[in-house]
């Protein structure tokens, strides 16, 4: 499909059952990247999400000179580990370079997770590095997990403003081998960490502030240890990674993306259908399956099936309520677009973190609900949104993906709903308008 500057979403007059296939999940295909570059030898990654952000992610680690075999048809990737060594700095390339003279320069795009996981590991490795990224990424956080590197020893030269992209970073000596980090801003700053922890020389710990986003924590835990590494934890917020741990490669299935899933989930009470996702099944490690208990709480049914959880509707409007999204704040525009077709008020809580991602996410919410003529306001991190009619209206998508495909889930059920620069789709999701389609 050819995307123009706009995508007019066509309302459904005669809806059907709803059953679809979603690429693979970004958050674990980007772990995975990692962990398998991390590892000693060959890891064969399946079900692999093709975007923009995993694309920035593989071209990173060829710059760094890793062995990577692409199958895009086959959604398979192939990477040669070496064992928490980059391929490109021997001995001598390491001890010629400086701030002034990287070994390698990299890009990483508008890729959060490979900003945030492919910093950690060039700044906890010897020798320095280069890296860059798009101008939306410059401006998002990344000094809480720049500060807990230098405070364990890496060397980080600013080229432009200090703990934001671009910079040189590398760590010719670690200092400590105990690190604080805050989370309140992005749970990626932990992961990072907790990736990277195999390459200290000694028993290594992390003591973290707040708790946001704690269930891709949580997935990232689980994966270091399908990949081999164990990861002590205790009920003060300490992590505790022992020394001598290796990495492990494998042949990897990666899971569909539920938080592309969620979308399609969405449209069950929407469009009074049922709606199955292939291959999304609850035992999985994404914590955005937690948005199928608000659509529960809001009336639908939750169905295990064998091909894939399936979602049926209310039996008559869904319902409104009160839903703590602070674990799984992607879905924050996932409800906040269907909670106008509810039969009462919609609160959503403890996402004030969402200023800070792909764009403010709060305001591209309040500024497209406005716009279709829905009362809705924010205070302190909560969302308050109000049942409503909504109008035909151009969606504002602040080049962030989320909020074009969440927003486009409105036209659906309304008539002459526009969304911008529909292509923004791309970073996670490049098809996705052509699998909104088959639902009509």
């Amino acid at each position: 499909m050819q995307l123009g500057e706009t995508y007019q979403v066509k309302k459904v007059k005669c809806p059907h059952d709803i059953k679809v296939s979603v690429p693979g999940s970004k958050s674990i295909t980007n772990r995975a990247l990692l962990l398998a570059a991390l590892a000693e030898g060959k890891s064969v990654l399946r079900g692999v999400l093709f975007s923009d952000d995993s694309r920035h992610f593989l071209q990173a680690l060829t710059e760094l000179g890793f062995s990577v075999t692409v199958d895009e048809e086959q959604c398979c990737v192939t990477v040669e580990g070496c064992g928490g060594k980059i391929p490109c700095a021997d001995e001598a390339t390491i001890l010629e370079s400086s701030p002034e003279h990287p070994i390698a320069s990299v890009y990483v795009g508008s890729a959060g997770t490979a900003a945030r996981f492919l910093t950690a590991f060039l700044g906890l490795s010897r020798g320095y590095y280069r890296m860059d990224a798009s101008e939306q990424m410059k401006k998002r956080p990344m000094r809480e997990l720049l500060e807990a590197l230098e405070e364990i020893g890496a060397k980080i030269r600013y080229e432009e403003e200090p703990y934001h992209f671009p910079f040189v970073i590398g760590c010719p000596e670690w200092k400590k081998q105990k690190v604080t980090v805050d989370v309140d801003k992005s749970s990626q700053f932990l992961s990072a960490l907790l990736i990277s922890s195999v390459l200290s020389p000694k028993d290594f710990k992390i003591q973290v502030i707040g708790n946001h986003g704690m269930a891709y924590v949580d997935m990232t835990v689980v994966m270091m240890e399908q990949f081999g590494v164990s990861v002590g934890r205790d009920e003060r917020g300490r992590f505790a990674i022992d020394c001598g741990q290796k990495y492990c490669s494998l042949d990897y299935q990666i899971e569909p993306d539920i938080s592309a899933a969620c979308y399609f989930y969405a449209m069950s009470p929407l469009l009074k259908v049922k709606s199955q996702v292939n291959h999304v099944h609850f035992g999985c490690l994404q914590g955005d399956i937690r948005f199928l208990e608000v659509l529960k709480d809001m009336g639908c049914g939750l169905e295990e099936a064998a091909e894939g959880i399936v979602v049926t509707p209310p039996d008559g409007k869904m319902m409104g309520g009160w839903f703590d999204l602070s674990s799984f704040s992607d879905q924050t525009l996932t409800l906040a677009a269907i909670a106008p077709y509810a039969d009462s008020k919609v609160t959503i809580a403890n996402v004030g973190h969402i200023r800070m991602q792909e764009c403010d996410r709060i305001e591209a919410i309040l500024h497209n609900l406005k716009a279709m003529g829905i009362a809705a306001s924010e205070e302190d991190g909560t969302i308050e949104i109000q049942p409503g009619e909504p109008k035909t209206t151009k969606i504002a998508t602040y080049e962030d993906h989320r909020v074009a495909m969440s927003f486009a889930l409105c036209g659906l059920v309304t008539e002459g709903i526009e969304i911008e620069n529909p292509s923004c789709c791309r970073k996670t999701f490049e098809n996705y308008f052509e699998v909104l389609e088959s639902v009509y």
